[in-house]
This record gives structure tokens, sequence and C-alpha cells, in this order.
């Protein structure tokens, strides 16, 4: 595929729309040109009809003259033929324009969500990126798809106004005038109408994030008996939706009636003159036909080009939320210094707070604020800028993708993705393969099941390890966590970083884990960032965090004397 153009400092980054939609048809080019070209050649023999019929009356009925009529007839079958095979090479090429454009748009999207990993969510939220893949794409590709049959309308709305100004000048003249003056008045109904659309949409992905935080946070609502308050304010919010898009609705349906009517007036206009002109014996029956059938064809060409205007607005509006989102560039940079097996097994340091991870260690953070949590893990990880140090190396200086390949950050909203849950557990995809157990994956898989204390939730499954999933939301909340704890597991990192990993296990299942954990990760550098005293006790080293400051360090049975640390861990309230 070829690239998108990266943004010149000296324009407004990727925010044209036009621009993209002028880069994706070119990125069809041959599809697209001879979608344009069927088109053409469709709407031209279409157009060529009622000038055969009007021949064909004048000199074989009104003649009658048999061998004319034949012939004449003989030019209609040949058009209408010339119409279905071109009309049908114009679809086949329109759809590949419209699958060709939506699939590279979705390729763009998914490679720049991709690229920004992280980062992603804390730019857009996820109603925006719901509603670029549900409906923005798929406008998009139908944009690209109606210029076939649209550019063939403008195209033989010029060519039959200019044989009906050759046939009768008056009429031509009319159609001339009509034709304009009815696309204006459309296009002038566009322009509302797309201002109206990008309102609507951007009322769209308001209701879309509320709707994922709703579900997202459903089994949390039910617990504080919350449900009835979002519900209240996902009511109000789609109520706006609504008002929005009743006022679209009222633009949309003008539109329509610009459509059918004008092009309907201009009929009538056109059909009285030549009856006016037949009367006269200023213009022959036939002519007479021809004429008319140029006027119903003229409507009709009319509504395709303003259907075409109408798609291309709709694309605008959709193109532009997609460039928003091309247009954002990772914030975080990326090094070039090599991060060896042997660089990477040295001590983690993160000098804003104090906290040091020595390399093979076990090491429990405890945090009396949770947010400080999310913070430090999210610099041990490298996901947001600071001066954390790797063996004395600041991580700014490693490559970004080596540094997510030696640390990996686990928080508690992690996720499963759609597929066998095998493929899901194992990052390198073995898991169930047929060479899964030469290689010894099935081993450690087995090994990580057994540490995560999860072998109960594969046994449950009908089809075990082979059992298709669709994103986890067939798990409970303490399920889904020990998955993600065995997925952690066989990635098998050089420091892995885990935040609050057994807050949704009952005592006895986290007491294993605490058991087996250490003994699993032995050799490797473990972080887990927890309150729970079931995790701190079976630590090699316990770290006390306060107002994000390292203020104490040791075993969880020395720590316990220290009255800072018994309020974070036993939530024992203290009294100056």
């Amino acid at each position: 595929m070829r690239p998108f153009p990266e943004p010149d400092p000296g324009e407004p980054a990727l925010g044209s729309p036009g621009r993209y939609l002028l880069w994706l048809a070119s990125a069809h080019r041959a599809s697209a040109v001879l979608a344009v070209g069927y088109g053409v050649l469709c709407t031209l023999a279409q157009a060529f009809v009622p000038a055969a019929i009007g021949r064909g009356i004048d000199r074989g009925l009104v003649a009658a003259d048999r061998g004319a009529l034949v012939a004449w007839c003989a030019v209609v079958l040949g058009l209408g033929v010339t119409q279905a095979v071109t009309g049908t090479l114009r679809d086949r090429c329109s759809v590949t324009n419209r699958f060709g454009a939506s699939y590279r748009t979705m390729q763009l999207v998914t490679r720049k969500a991709a690229r920004l990993g992280a980062e992603l969510p804390r730019r857009v939220s996820a109603g925006t990126v719901v509603s670029v893949g549900a409906t923005d794409i798929t406008r998009i590709g139908a944009a690209l798809e109606s210029t076939a049959r649209g550019g063939g309308a403008v195209v033989s709305v010029a060519v039959v106004a200019g044989v009906m100004l050759t046939a009768s000048w008056q009429l031509g003249l009319v159609a001339l005038v009509g034709v304009p003056l009815s696309a204006a008045v459309v296009a002038a109904l566009m322009r509302l109408l797309h201002a109206r659309q990008h309102e609507l949409r951007k009322e769209q992905g308001a209701l879309a994030d509320l709707a994922v935080d709703i579900v997202d946070g459903l089994r949390v609502l039910r617990g504080i008996g919350g449900e009835r308050v979002f519900a209240d304010r996902y009511r109000e919010r789609s109520q706006r939706v609504r008002h929005e898009g009743v006022r679209v609705a009222g633009v949309e349906s003008s539109v329509a009636a610009g459509r059918l009517l004008l092009p309907g007036l201009l009929v009538a206009v056109i059909v009285w003159l030549g009856a006016h002109f037949v009367g006269t014996g200023r213009m022959s029956p036939g002519a007479l036909v021809a004429f008319y059938g140029y006027a119903v064809f003229l409507a009709e060409q009319l509504r395709r080009a303003t259907s075409m205007v109408d798609q291309l607005t709709r694309a605008f509006v959709a193109a532009r939320m997609v460039t928003d989102l091309l247009a954002m560039e990772p914030g975080l940079g990326s090094g070039d210094r090599d991060l060896d097996a042997e660089a990477a097994r040295g001590t983690l340091r993160d000098p804003g707070s104090g906290l040091e991870i020595p390399p093979g260690r076990f090491v429990a953070v405890a945090c009396d604020r949770p947010d400080d949590m999310l913070l430090l893990a999210d610099r041990l990880g490298r996901y947001v800028e600071s001066p954390v140090t790797l063996g004395g190396t600041p991580l700014a200086e490693f490559p970004l993708a080596e540094v997510r390949r030696r640390i990996l950050v686990v928080d508690h909203d992690a996720r499963l993705f759609s597929g066998g849950l095998g493929s899901q557990l194992d990052p390198h995809g073995r898991a169930g393969g047929a060479d899964s157990t030469a290689d010894g994956t099935a081993d450690r898989l087995r090994r990580a099941l057994d540490t995560a204390s999860a072998h109960d939730v594969v046994e449950a499954l009908p089809e075990g390890l082979g059992q298709e999933i669709s994103g986890g939301r067939e798990f409970s909340g303490g399920q889904r966590q020990r998955l993600n704890l065995v997925r952690a597991l066989m990635a098998d990192p050089d420091t892995l970083v885990l935040v609050e990993p057994t807050s949704a296990l009952d005592a006895h299942t986290e007491a294993r884990i605490a058991e087996r954990l250490g003994a699993h990760r032995r050799g490797r550098s473990t972080v887990v960032f927890t309150t729970s005293p079931i995790l701190l006790d079976r630590a090699d080293h316990v770290v006390l965090v306060e107002e994000g400051t390292v203020v104490a360090e040791g075993r969880h049975g020395e720590l316990l004397a220290d009255a800072r640390y018994r309020a974070v861990v036993t939530r024992e309230v203290t009294t100056a």
C-alpha cells in the first residue's frame, strides 16, 4: 500500500478531508478511472435512447418506412445492451472502490491506533474510535462508490443539454438554465446539511463515550446502586442526539424534496413548451418524444448528481474525523541505544520517587494513593516521559519497542481479545498448535495456569483452550485477572510490572498466587503494586510510597511496626 503523505510543516497537518479523499481515489486510480469511464458510457447510452426513439417515430412510423423503423429499433436495442454491459462493469469497479477505500482507511486507523498504543485512550475517547470504525469508514467508501454514477450523470447532462440546444435552442436554453438553478438550490441545502451532520456526529460520539463508560462500569454501578443516575444521564444525552437527528432530518427532507420537485418542474416546463412547438409546426412528434425523454433523463441524472454531492458531503464530515485521528503522533520518542539481555537485567530506578527495583527480585510497592500506582507503573514502563533509568541509562535512550519487550506493564484494565483462548494467552500464538508440545509452549502454559490458579477457568469451558471468546466478556472480573496474569507470565519479560493483579480474587485464590508467583519469576524482576497483605507478605522486598515518594522499605513483617504502613495496608485509622 502506498504510504499516506506525511504532513508538511507549512500545511495544516492532515486536517484536509478533501486531500485525504483525493489520496484514496489516487490509491485506486485504475478502478476509479474505469468506474467513471463505464459510468459515462452507461449514461450516454441511456441518453441517446430518446433520440433514437424520436428518429424511429419520425422516419419509421410517421413516414411509414418499415426498414427505417427496424433499423432504429435495432439502434435502441444496441444502446440497451451497451447500457447493461457498461452498467455491470461500472458497478463492479464501484464496489471495488468502495471496499478498497473502506479497508484502506481501516488499515490506516488500526495502524495509527497500534502506533499510539497506550497513548490512544489518553488522547481520544473510546466512543470516537468506535464511531470512526463503525460509521465514518463506511461513509468514505460510499462516497467513492457514488463518483461513478455521479460522474456519468454530470457528463451526460452536459451532452444532452448540447443536443437539446442544437435541436431547439429555446428548449435547450430552458434546460441549461433550469439544471444549474436546481443544482444551486440543492447545493445550498447541502451546505446546511453538512453543518448539521457535523453537529450530529459530535453528539453521537459523546453518546458512544457514555455508553462505553456504562458498559465498562456496569458491575460497579450495580454494586453502588448508580444505575438510575447513569440511566438519566444517558437519557439526557440520547435526547440531545435525537434533537440533532431531527434537525438533520429536516434538512434532509428539504434536500429530498428539492431533488424531486425541481427536476419535475423542469420536465413539466420542457414538455409544455415542446407540445406548443408541435402544435405550431415548429417541431415534429418524434422530436417532442425525444425531448420528453431528455427531460425525464435530465431529472434522473440531476438526482444522481445531487446524491453524489450528498455522499461527498457526508464523506467530508467522516474524513475530518479520520484525518484528525491520523494526524496524531506519539508523544514519546524512541532512542537508538541497544537494549540487550544483559542491559535489561540492570536496576530499574525512578529518581522522581526514589523507587528502585533490583534485578531478579520480587518487589511489592504499597501506595497511599491508588493513582500513584498507575503513575509509577507508567513511569517504569515508559508510558509517560520520566527520568527512569535502567542500569544507570535513561529509558528514553533505548528503542521504545525494545523497552516494551523487556518491561511489561499489566494494569487492572488489561483486556483479552476475541479469538481462541489459547492464542490469547500465548503472545506468540503457539498455544494449542501442532508444535506447542515440541517447543515447550504447552508445558510453559500449564505452569503459568498453575501459578495464576486458572486451571479451573479453562476446564469450565466446553472446548478448553480452543474455546472462542469474545473479548473476555464471558468471564468474571476475577477470572479475567487470572487469565491476564497467565498471559503476562507467558510473555516472560525481563521486568514484569503488575498493578493490583489480585484485587478481584478471594483470599484463598490470592494466597495460592502469592505463594507461586515468586518461584515462577525467579531470576527475573517482578514489581507488584498492591496493598494486599497476602501479596506483600510473600514479596522479597516491600516499598512504601507516600504522596509519590518512597518513605520506607523492608519486609512486610518489619514494616508493620510503621504506623504509616499499617494505615495503608490494614486500613488502620491513625489519630493525631
